[in-house]
């Protein structure tokens, strides 16, 4: 047992030298290279080249020293490469925004690119246009018309009939030319009758009364007086009528003018009837009256032959003075000849005393 532990220790020494001695054939001279050191190398390598060789002592014998490099021809340094002139500084890139009508909106951007010059344009490049009419308010006449109206070339509010009223607010779109006319657009009518003013030829018709395409009142006999007063509306067609439109006959008797005893100035009563009359004589310019003046018989023939003819003088100056032409008038006295009633009551002598128009045409 001891020489097999013999054996196998002297084996493995012998191994250990063998790869020693291998080790020191193939390992390189080992450079002690320090670092820590002031000189960078191990002190007094050089005495003991053992230093750094595996498995050597320090009186053993040095390892191989390092093979000596062939020197190397130094290969030379390319020649150095011109650094590139700096570029040269370009210029800033101005880019230069158009906007051909100097509005303010680029080109590229304005949908209305020929707008006059100092307009006021939205950010669109058109011009303002603030009731939306569709006329620009540098033209617009009428810059608040109402939204959905339709304008003219100047943005006013059409007017076809040329009243004043807009069409939209005209309830009488055809008013003629020149015509008055109401805030409706349509024509006055002062009285109401249905016949406008421009048209009415009785353009104060009482409310109320029927009237004809020319605004007056109707007269169903023709006779001038219309039938709103007419008492007599169907007199024969021609027939002179008094105020009351009924025939006048040929002596008509001016009821209600009387006189006091002996009088030959007019009661206050008479003045509506004799009113009555000058109407009548107006209303028929040729028609030539005698006013006769009658008494009762109170006195002498002579005094009441005088007395007549200053009563029916006094008529007569009443109708001249009322504007009936005087060369259609002429005055006569009867005195007492021609009584109506019986003078021998106080009532007889009352309507005795009394005045009668006469026509002598």
């Amino acid at each position: 047992m001891r020489i097999a532990s013999t054996v196998l220790s002297s084996l493995a020494t012998a191994l250990i030298a063998s790869a020693v001695g291998h080790a020191q054939a193939a390992e390189p001279y080992y450079n002690p290279a320090n670092a820590a050191s002031s000189s960078g190398m191990t002190t007094a390598y050089e005495l003991f080249k053992t230093i750094g060789c595996p498995g050597r002592g320090i009186l053993e014998a040095p390892c191989a020293g390092p093979v000596a490099a062939k020197p190397v021809a130094p290969i030379a340094a390319p020649a150095p490469v011109p650094a590139p002139a700096p570029a040269a500084k370009s210029a800033p890139v101005v880019v230069k925004v158009l906007d051909s009508d100097g509005d303010g909106v680029p080109d590229d951007k304005d949908r209305c690119p020929d707008t006059p010059k100092g307009a006021k344009v939205n950010a669109q490049g058109c011009e303002l246009d603030g009731d939306g009419d569709g006329v620009v308010d540098r033209l617009d006449k009428c810059p608040t018309t109402p939204a959905g109206r339709s304008v003219n070339a100047q943005g006013c509010e059409l007017d076809g009939d040329g009243d004043g009223v807009v069409d939209a607010l005209d309830k009488c779109p055809t008013t003629p030319a020149g015509r008055a006319v109401n805030a409706e657009g349509c024509e006055l009518d002062g009285d109401g009758d249905g016949v406008v003013d421009a048209l009415d030829k009785c353009p104060t018709t009482p409310a109320g009364h029927k009237v004809n395409s020319e605004g007056c009142d109707l007269d169903g006999d023709g006779d001038g007086v219309i039938d709103s007063a007419d008492q007599c509306p169907t007199t024969p067609a021609g027939d002179r009528v008094d105020n009351k439109g009924c025939s006048l006959p040929t002596v008509l008797n001016l009821k209600g003018v009387n006189f006091d005893n002996n009088k030959d100035t007019l009661r206050p009563d008479a003045a509506a009837i004799l009113d009555d009359a000058v109407a009548t004589l107006k209303r028929y310019p040729a028609l030539k009256v005698e006013v006769a003046g009658h008494t009762d018989s109170a006195n002498s023939d002579a005094y009441n032959l005088d007395l007549s003819q200053r009563r029916a003088k006094t008529v007569l100056d009443y109708f001249v003075a009322q504007g009936v032409e005087a060369d259609r008038l002429s005055a006569k006295g009867y005195g007492e000849a021609e009584p109506i009633a019986d003078n021998a009551t106080a009532d007889g002598r009352f309507k005795n005393r009394r005045v009668e128009l006469r026509s002598q045409n």
